[in-house]
């Protein structure tokens, strides 16, 4: 199937070929013509599946039929967990949109910066991209409307309950009008999405993309045994000695992130950090030099990792192991995606090595072990 037969129009056809998209991904061949014909959309599927593309395209599509924008009335409101993600979803928009006939204004809005230039830059906006935190702060300073809003999109629904959105999606429902068109789209099924789903989707198209084994096997995975003195060495020495151009570190707290940075810029290694204690202007700008290949590493905490969404990433490395073997999938799943190939390592102090063992286990793959005792890390 293509993206031809998917019922979008020629220029939008246009724009998807000249930013190389070939072939469209299994959930842009259910979502795309269901959210044309109007449907609610119920979708399951895991951060890196396609499905941005799968509602932006055919919202785009939706607008070309529309008339001029309403002043400070939001047409299309998309509602994520992380300013990272906000940022990402609108370029997106803005970029398929840039070359159609009918122009639409697209905005992110999000916490952590500065309100008034959101609320200046809300004229004419047709399609808003918020977190909810900051969305209920430019309603109540009355800056826009949502209550004509016609199509309402969740993005990583459960991220944002997880993140303690709960009660700011409630309010956020009770401002919108019944009568629109809703996605959800979701990397879990539980009880509170189920209660979500249930109370703002109509007869639901419902579509469950499974998390694609292959995608593992496009991934070289290595563990290294090294002790906790010897580790900042080792990532170093794997780095320059693997001559290294575009690297995601993991780590778990923000403090290691910051000191990681500060030994590897003393090193020689072009570095920053990106965690929930960085401003959001610091946080764009590392992400866009990292995207760039103007950093060599980014250091980066799993809070802000699902707003990381770089198509031909080749290294991920755990400078310190996730707690649980599904934030190790999802760490490494940033690298081997697209179909190209990619490695992904992780440093094991002895402590943490029979919890490695446990999350091969419950990934279903072994993980190919080196030590690194013997390696000669003087002057690295």
């Amino acid at each position: 199937m293509s993206f031809q037969s998917l019922g979008l129009s020629e220029s939008l056809l246009k724009t998807i070929i000249e930013q190389n998209y070939t072939q469209p991904y299994p959930i842009q061949k259910e979502a795309i013509p269901a959210i044309l014909k109007g449907s609610d959309i119920l979708g399951i599927a895991k951060t890196g599946s396609g499905k941005t593309a799968s509602f932006v395209l055919p919202i785009l599509e939706w607008f070309q039929s529309k008339g001029a924008p309403r002043n400070r009335s939001i047409r299309v409101l998309v509602l994520v967990p992380t300013r990272e993600l906000a940022v990402q979803i609108a370029v997106v928009f803005q970029t398929f949109g840039e070359k159609l006939p009918r122009k639409v204004k697209t905005l992110a809005v999000y916490g952590g910066v500065s309100i008034n230039p959101q609320m200046i830059g809300m004229q004419n906006v047709e399609i808003l991209v918020a977190t909810p935190g900051r969305l209920l702060d430019l309603l109540s300073h009355k800056a826009l409307t949502i209550s004509d809003t016609e199509i309402l999109v969740l993005d990583e629904a459960d991220k944002m309950l997880n993140m303690g959105f709960a009660d700011e999606m409630k309010d956020i429902f009770f401002l919108l009008p019944k009568k629109k068109q809703s996605i959800l789209f979701s990397a879990t099924l539980g009880d509170e999405i189920d209660a979500i789903h249930k109370s703002i989707l109509r007869n639901p198209v419902k579509i469950e993309i499974e998390e694609e084994d292959q995608n593992l096997d496009l991934i070289k995975q290595t563990g290294y045994f090294v002790d906790p003195e010897r580790k900042g060495p080792l990532l170093r020495y794997l780095i320059k000695t693997g001559e290294m151009k575009q690297v995601l570190v993991f780590v778990s707290a923000t403090r290691t992130a910051d000191n990681l940075v500060e030994k590897l810029t003393k090193n020689g290694i072009q570095a920053a950090a990106m965690h929930s204690g960085k401003s959001q202007g610091a946080r764009t700008e590392a992400l866009n030099k990292f995207k760039s290949g103007k950093l060599t590493v980014l250091v980066a905490t799993d809070l802000v990792s699902r707003g990381i969404d770089i198509q031909f990433l080749p290294y991920v490395i755990n400078f310190e192991l996730p707690r649980s073997p599904k934030d190790y999938i999802h760490r490494i799943g940033r690298t081997g995606r697209a179909e190209s190939s990619g490695e992904a390592i992780s440093l094991v102090i002895p402590e943490d090595a029979h919890h490695f063992k446990i999350i091969q286990k419950k990934m279903g793959k072994r993980v190919e072990m080196k030590e690194s005792f013997d390696l000669d890390l003087m002057g690295y």
